[in-house]
């Protein structure tokens, strides 16, 4: 029996028109999904205020693929520094995805309770601006044999080229499996794995035996704190099997004298096992500047590369470069604030929109300002992203309602400096060096100190940010 369907069955007016009209960000984020048109794979991402954002991707997308479709639809500043995190709740380990890894991959290999988090990472790619103050000479194998000082692009050429044998050695706790206790052993990270000696510090292959390989784990922070597994220090890190999902029988427990140690043991875990494969991923994002993909976000970084003091009293602006001279002009010019300010406040009462009822509140919106956490939290954020010189995050005191604390790293320690208020013919003002230098504002304040050190041991140069998904 043939049946005809007219063409008006097909046009229904009681359905709504559901698509947006097309506009100038839309057709942007249309040009993403044609990118990836077979998105099959549904993951979830959350960011640290415990939002969640569902993404549908293809199978190859990498995780820098997925950070820069996060930068786009979240609308954040795309500085090269986000990363997706591996995070294992019930085991209390986590690891920053390596640029080149795929997605859907990793997923595949997560526990039901494992989850991705949308995070930055000021130290990704660190090791390859400061090489030496990631390898000390002691636990560099060939820096002992060669007996002097070696140059920084040696270092890095030797872990890089598959043809060399570089290697680590030094001291580490590790657990004894099913049990609490812990035994320090010396250790060997090569290429080939990494080993414990059964006799002292002898490297001899009859004395070397094999605890885990490179090819087949990864690498992992514990973040439990050390109670939890009695460890002898804080600083342990995990080699986690990449087949195992949640059985802790099959992890490997290490724990390092201090962060340096550990920090150049997991850093020469990842150059062994990717080599080239790393510095290629540290060079993509100066490759992108010049071909922006779809839906890169602007680049922007706030750092003592694009900040500069100018001086605009001329015809034409010129750059400071004596810093005694950029402190006067940063003087001078608050003095000019502080006048104007004067004069309306004897115009008559300030507004809600005056800007000595501003200054007390406009910080608020800064990604560096991050309200009334508490210092183990601060703390936790400026380990979580990277402990590099210069990422700092601003505060409210937990100890003086009126105050706000600067909270700084740098040579991989966490500093706190307290930021008073200060008041002077009537106005009031902010000053972590006890008035010496007084600013009318908290943004002011941070883009003084990103310009020049002062008191600080070094400039602000990273902020650390939470971003909302």
């Amino acid at each position: 029996m043939e049946v005809n369907v007219t063409p008006d069955l097909f046009y229904s007016p009681v359905i709504p028109f559901r698509f947006p009209k097309v506009t100038r960000d839309t057709s942007r984020l249309l040009n993403v999904i044609r990118l990836f048109p077979a998105c099959e794979n549904i993951v979830k991402v959350w960011s640290e205020d415990g939002a969640g954002k569902v993404v549908e991707i293809p199978a190859d997308m990498t995780a820098r693929d997925v950070c820069q479709l996060l930068v786009y639809k979240s609308h954040c500043l795309d500085d090269n520094a986000w990363t997706l995190v591996e995070h294992h709740p019930l085991l209390g380990l986590e690891r920053c995805l390596e640029d080149h890894e795929l997605v859907v991959q990793v997923q595949a290999s997560m526990s039901s309770d494992s989850k991705f988090l949308f995070r930055k990472n000021y130290a990704k790619y660190e090791f390859f601006r400061n090489p030496l103050n990631f390898f000390p000479e002691q636990m560099v194998a060939w820096c002992q044999e060669s007996d002097g000082s070696i140059p920084q692009s040696q270092l890095l050429q030797n872990f890089l080229n598959s043809s060399s044998c570089p290697e680590i050695q030094g001291y580490l706790y590790v657990k004894e499996p099913g049990r609490k206790s812990w035994k320090k052993l010396y250790m060997f990270l090569r290429r080939s794995g990494l080993y414990y000696s059964t006799k002292g510090t002898s490297k001899e292959p009859r004395h070397l035996q094999l605890l885990s390989d490179l090819d087949e784990s990864n690498i992992f922070t514990i973040i439990t704190g050390r109670k939890l597994h009695n460890s002898p220090t804080d600083f342990q890190f995990c080699i986690k099997p990449s087949k195992v999902r949640s059985d802790c029988k099959e992890l490997k427990m290490l724990c390092a004298e201090d962060e340096q140690s550990r920090t150049c043991w997991m850093t020469a875990f990842r150059l062994l096992k990717y080599g080239i494969v790393l510095y290629q991923n540290y060079n993509v994002p100066q490759q992108r500047k010049s071909n922006p993909s779809h839906f890169s976000a602007p680049v922007r970084s706030v750092s003592e590369n694009s900040l500069v003091a100018m001086d605009f009293s001329g015809r034409t602006g010129r750059v400071i470069d004596n810093p005694v001279e950029a402190q006067s002009a940063a003087l001078e010019e608050g003095q000019t604030w502080r006048k104007r300010s004067q004069r309306m406040n004897v115009l008559g009462s300030p507004s809600p929109l005056h800007p000595s009822s501003l200054s007390t509140v406009i910080h608020r919106t800064q990604v560096w300002f991050h309200g009334r956490i508490m210092r183990e939290e601060a703390h936790k954020m400026i380990i979580q992203q990277g402990q590099v010189d210069g990422l700092f995050l601003l505060r409210d005191s937990q100890s003086n309602p009126k105050a706000f604390v600067l909270t700084l790293c740098h040579h991989q320690k966490i500093k706190h400096f307290q930021i008073l208020p200060c008041e002077e013919d009537g106005q009031v003002f902010f000053s972590l060096d006890d008035g010496a230098t007084k600013f009318t504002d908290l943004i002011h304040l941070v883009e003084f100190y990103q310009l020049n050190r002062g008191v600080l041991p070094c400039k602000l140069k990273h902020p650390c940010t939470a971003v909302a998904l």
